[in-house]
């Protein structure tokens, strides 16, 4: 493959600024497609984006002999389905993270990629932006010595449109669609990263609970787990709060000090040690998804090798489905 041609399925906001624009900011990168299922939205996107064909239809976009390679950039309860049609036609994927509404479906996916050799990808970014990478190298160095503890903790008003009528509710808030409420969709950041630190999570539990009123899906979680090291680990989550208990922390507590960073919010890296505090102040990029998405770009071309993929990003939705009850 000397050019990657991609085609979108999907083109909401995340393909805005996050993502999409990175696509064609990388050599031997562009996007020639994209779908939607509301015609004015793909042929909007298209205009004002410079794409050449616009489809309602995402077969037909996998069918274009102009596209060769396909970003599924859909809620997580279709990824499994478009993932599928597009590696068995011989076409590699990038999906939107979670990597899918649960973990069995998490599974077919990997199955299909090793069955047609047709490799997947997983957009979990924060693998590569140099606040995170900072943040592992604190760790890998020793700075706070051998790691005790992990405490993630996040709490977060309701946003406006959580007040809808259940008909109206963001994706996000229809289990059947994201696979759980906003639990589902930020926690799998977080969870990701930390498996990345300090490997995989062979043992989660969690209780959760719908303790706002506002909607269905669950908006409190409380969970511990523990990483494949042994390292124990433990988490809180509100999406109903009020304003004074807004936080976006994670800490690792360790025999020498303690890291707190965050994951939304990109507040500043604070290490605490015996000889002081120290702040550290790294922002993102403009288009956050960049720097991984130039690494899918180059491993599909054969210059580099990306690890995000399906069967690394899997195991974060076997945590979240355990965290949720769902088996």
């Amino acid at each position: 493959m000397k050019k990657l041609k991609w085609g979108f399925i999907g083109c909401g906001d995340v393909t805005e600024t996050k993502s999409g624009p990175a696509f064609s900011m990388i050599p031997n990168s562009e996007v020639v497609a994209v779908m939607s299922r509301t015609p004015e939205k793909a042929k909007s996107y298209a205009h004002r984006h410079n794409i050449p064909h616009w489809y309602t239809d995402a077969q037909e976009l996998i069918d274009d002999v102009d596209v060769n390679a396909i970003y599924i950039a859909t809620p997580p309860s279709s990824h499994a389905t478009f993932a599928v049609m597009a590696m068995q036609a011989g076409k590699p994927c990038y999906i939107e993270k979670p990597l899918a509404a649960n973990y069995d479906e998490c599974v077919r996916i990997n199955r299909v990629s090793e069955r047609t050799g047709v490799p997947c990808f997983v957009a979990y970014y924060r693998r590569e932006l140099p606040y995170f990478n900072r943040v592992k190298e604190l760790i890998q160095n020793g700075a706070i010595g051998n790691v005790l503890n992990v405490q993630i903790r996040f709490a977060c008003p309701p946003n406006e449109v959580d007040y809808n009528a259940p008909s109206k509710l963001p994706w996000r808030l229809q289990p059947d669609i994201a696979g759980g409420g906003y639990f589902y969709d930020l926690a799998a950041h977080q969870l990701d990263f930390l498996q990345q630190l300090f490997g995989v999570i062979t043992e989660a539990k969690g209780m959760h609970a719908n303790r706002g009123g506002i909607y269905e899906a669950e908006d409190s979680v409380s969970a511990c787990f523990r990483f494949e090291n042994g390292l124990p680990a433990s988490g809180s989550w509100t999406f109903v709060s009020h304003p004074s208990a807004k936080e976006d922390r994670i800490y690792v507590i360790g025999d020498k000090g303690t890291l707190k960073f965050s994951t939304f919010t990109y507040e500043p890296i604070t290490l605490l040690t015996t000889e002081g505090k120290n702040d550290i102040e790294i922002a993102p990029p403009p288009v956050v998804q960049l720097p991984l998405i130039t690494k899918v770009v180059n491993t599909l071309l054969g210059r580099d090798t990306c690890d995000c993929t399906s069967i690394s990003a899997t195991p974060t939705n076997w945590v979240m489905d355990r965290m949720l009850e769902k088996f």
